[in-house]
């Protein structure tokens, strides 16, 4: 008989709910769980012959080159998340091992988000919503700062996969003149491409819907932000260090950024303290724009499958590294 396979899931998923997962299996995989939730019971995890890694998609396990090195064994990792900027893809793939992500579980749920915060940020919803509860009824101060109607904003979306042309197609349902940028321009899209700094200049609303690579960090930075109509609004469900924390507080200050909806930063949590707490014109989200309960359904499902093909012989999808999709056993 073959051994089980050895799938080590990292938290926060949860035991009863992975172990329920893969019940159909059953002898056929044997699932473990980390000792402690640090980089030592990480590595030991994975010397001691895991197979398939289950990522932790807060980032707080680090599947880091150390820890890829650790693991003899390793032969597929799945990450439950579309970001895959916690684990060493190029550790992995010089190991010859596949390494999946969950891409479109959430992008409807992500999409959404971004809609919504900018609806909250052209009306000062939250604004408004904390005089209201201090005990002030500011309709006169409200109507000054001149709420804006989404519809009649210009939107500019940087990235555009399944998060962003999901996001290009709310934006103009709504009625919003949407232009898109990427590195590979996508002919069929319904919205206008544009280069990055054309569509920085050109966009009452820009909207960060793209992975962190060496290629992205820092892309949108103090130089871009200066691009920007003055008054313009920026909305990031994508990575903080992307549009470094330090260059979105300064476009704040100086008024080029009339508001901003961030649900990433730089470092997570947020420091307590950090400016960008007691800004006004903020609105903060705790890198959760993709937690609807549907989005979580549909990443549980992808991560069911694509370990269920790897275990019985199967092509696995979603690959991001061009490793072959048929894993194979050390």
């Amino acid at each position: 008989m073959t051994d089980p396979w050895r799938i080590l899931s990292l938290p926060p998923l949860g035991e009863d709910l992975v172990r329920g997962l893969f019940a159909p299996l059953g002898d056929a995989v044997d699932v473990t769980f980390p000792r402690s939730r640090s980089q030592d019971g990480l590595h030991s995890a994975l010397a001691d012959g895991a197979e398939v890694v289950i990522g932790d998609f807060t980032g707080e396990m680090v599947l880091d080159a150390a820890a890829v090195a650790a693991g003899p064994r390793l032969a597929f990792v799945q990450m439950p998340s579309v970001g895959t900027d916690s684990i060493d893809v190029a550790a992995l793939t010089s190991r010859d091992v596949p390494v999946a992500n969950t891409a479109g579980a959430n992008a409807r749920g992500v999409a959404e988000w971004a809609v919504g915060a900018a609806f909250a940020l052209c009306r000062h919803l939250v604004w408004g919503d904390r005089r209201v509860r201090a005990g002030e009824w500011p309709q006169m101060e409200l109507a000054a700062r001149q709420p804006r109607e989404l519809h009649a904003q210009r939107v500019g979306i940087v990235g555009f996969g399944a998060i962003g042309s999901e996001a290009a197609r709310l934006f103009a349902a709504l009625g919003c003149a949407v232009s898109y940028w990427t590195r590979r321009p996508r002919p069929e899209a319904s919205a206008t491409y544009k280069e990055l700094d054309d569509l920085m200049a050109t966009s009452d609303i820009v909207v960060l819907a793209l992975p962190l690579t060496d290629g992205t960090r820092g892309l949108i930075g103090p130089e871009r932000l200066a691009l920007l109509p003055d008054g313009a609004l920026l909305v990031n469900v994508a990575r903080g260090s992307i549009a470094p924390d330090d260059a979105v507080l300064a476009a704040l200050e100086s008024g080029r950024l009339a508001g901003a909806a961030l649900d990433v930063f730089d470092e997570e949590p947020l420091r307590a303290g950090h400016p960008l707490r007691s800004h006004e014109n903020v609105l903060l989200s705790p890198h959760a724009a993709g937690g609807s309960s549907q989005s979580q359904l549909n990443l549980v499902a992808i991560v069911r499958d694509n370990v269920t093909a790897a275990v019985l012989g199967r092509e696995v999808q979603n690959i991001v590294n061009g490793v072959n999709p048929q894993v194979r056993r050390r």
